[in-house]
């Protein structure tokens, strides 16, 4: 247990940047709303299969808001709001589910804002809440009964069955049902609907916000889903699989080796665009071969390390990605550029033995949904074992939480906004689903230039895990999809402020899918082009 904690507290920092909200720019904002503001417990209408158990509503004084759980962070210097707290249960079926609405006394900008989870968080923290009321936004969440972002207590009933209530509520349904509480709590608040409804979140509230366009197309304008958990019952067992080839192959590469693997493939592939810059703009060109490291030299903690072959087959397959016994790909494996660490972790134990330390998100999936026992030991799994536990979640799961229905067609027809970013370095949800689900999307909807009049898919050069709500740079992408949504105007690019290599900040506008960054030679430097390939 205590193993487990240790990775989930590293776990946390690139979780943790789902819950930073980035203001859109006041540009194109509509006034601020003058009408009367009244903070009462408003009359809530129970969405259909629901029932409301309770309504409160309290003015909070704001100031600086501690956010809660294991990802903590605070909002500061937030104004004062008035908090609408509802909860339903949908009878017979035991649940208890609080929708949280936070309303700004004063400066209300006209728009609804609703905010996604992580992990296996349904909601926000409050973190992301605060800085929407300080941004003028009338904000709601969810926390779908269920726990703080490691928390899986849900998972099972007390017969061992999987909670499927609880996992319905998390998977989709709590999300649509936010929107039509939340949207009620302004309405009554401030005697009028809003102007324009957003929706904002990062991996699994990328998910979330990719459930809400295929399931409830008419909730919301403009839905901003960056680093999308889609196909989640594929690729959280898929990011076992680093652990699963370490242990099969019982070598276990230090963090250091991890390293030096990765940035070799960056050092190798960084000019593939005609720049060198310290960023790779499409890892997927990376040919880069780990076995000509064998040999290297690699100091690691004041003791020097010789990179083995062992060390570079490990690192091969998972670059390669989940495959069955007989070759046949299962999923992507990690982008060459992307940290390694996250997904092959290792510990020592007392006596000095090197073990995995697996990722606890795909963990928590495998034991408690698949083998329906939290005590699973999945150090245990085969190659053999690990195809039929993909199988069996693609099986069991897909249709529940997988959230890759390609037919936005609902979505297009209600004149809704679908706008996307991903890194290209993200460790733990491989971009090529993102890229794969677009792709699809495309062959469903009538190609590429049909698909982006309303769906628009940004990948960033160097970036991690939800990395542009400020770990590896920024971007406002909130920015983009309000001035599409309310002005017309589509996203061509995204500008955006990338981290490179060697840790400089350089400004660089995102291409939008299937566009590439192609280097010019001069000033301003990169154009956007479609790749050959395509």
């Amino acid at each position: 247990m205590k193993r487990r904690l240790l990775t989930a507290i590293a776990a946390g920092v690139p979780l943790a940047a789902a819950v930073w909200l980035p203001a859109a720019s006041a540009e194109g904002r509509p006034p601020a709303s003058t009408t009367a503001f009244h903070c009462a417990q408003p009359p809530v209408e129970a969405p259909a299969g629901a029932e409301v158990e309770s309504v409160t509503a309290v003015r909070d004084a704001g100031g600086t808001i501690k956010g809660t759980g294991l990802l903590g962070g605070e909002a500061k210097d937030v104004p004062a709001f008035c908090k609408v707290t509802v909860t339903l249960t949908h009878p017979g079926e035991g649940d208890h589910v609080t929708i949280s609405n936070w309303l700004p006394e004063k400066g209300w900008n006209g728009r609804f804002q609703a905010l996604g989870g992580s992990a296996y968080l349904a909601g926000d923290n409050g973190v992301g809440m605060g800085n929407a009321v300080r941004s003028g936004y009338a904000a709601t969440t969810t926390d779908a009964g269920v726990g703080d972002v490691l928390d899986v207590s849900w998972a099972l009933k007390s017969d061992g069955t999987v909670n499927t209530t609880s996992l319905k509520n998390f998977s989709y349904r709590s999300q649509h049902e936010a929107a039509v509480v939340g949207k009620q709590a302004v309405a009554s608040v401030y005697a009028e609907r809003a102007a324009y409804s957003y929706f904002t979140g990062c991996s699994t509230g990328g998910r979330q916000g990719y459930a809400e366009a295929q399931r409830h197309p008419d909730d919301y304008d403009g839905i901003l889903a960056d680093a999308p958990a889609v196909n989640w019952d594929e690729f959280e067992v898929a990011t076992l699989w680093p652990q699963v080839v370490m242990n099969n192959e019982k070598t276990y590469p230090t963090g250091c080796e991890l390293d030096a693997f990765t940035n070799a493939a960056v050092k190798s592939c960084d000019t593939l665009d005609g720049a060198e810059d310290g960023l790779v703009d499409d890892p997927s060109r990376c040919d880069f071969d780990p076995r000509r490291l064998i040999g290297t030299k690699v100091v690691c903690d004041g003791k020097e390390l010789t990179v083995t072959a062992a060390d570079a087959s490990v690192v091969r397959k998972i670059w390669d990605g989940p495959r069955t016994t007989t070759g046949k790909r299962l999923w992507s494996g990690l982008p060459v550029t992307a940290g390694l660490k996250g997904l092959a972790g290792t510990a020592t134990t007392p006596d000095g033995t090197v073990v995995g330390a697996p990722f606890s998100v795909p963990e928590f999936w495998v034991t408690n949904w698949l083998k329906k026992d939290p005590s699973y030991d999945v150090s245990k799994i085969t190659y053999s074992e690990f195809t039929r536990l993909f199988q069996q979640s693609r099986a069991e799961y897909d249709k529940l939480i997988g959230t890759d229905d390609p037919d936005l067609s609902g979505f297009r027809r209600s004149g809704g906004r679908l706008l996307t970013w991903h890194g290209q370095d993200d460790q733990f949800i491989p971009t090529r689903g993102t890229v794969e689900y677009r792709e699809r999307v495309e062959r469903e909807l009538g190609g590429t230039k049909a698909v982006d009049t309303f769906y628009r898919v940004f990948l960033a050069p160097g970036t991690s895990h939800c990395g542009l709500d400020g770990q590896d740079g920024s971007a406002d992408g909130l920015a983009a999809l309000t001035a599409w949504v309310e002005h017309g105007k589509a996203p061509e690019t995204l500008p955006a402020t990338l981290i490179t290599a060697d840790g400089k900040p350089v400004e660089r506008d995102l291409c939008r899918y299937p566009e590439m960054p192609r280097y010019k030679g001069h000033a301003p430097g990169f154009r956007c082009a479609v790749p050959s390939r395509h």
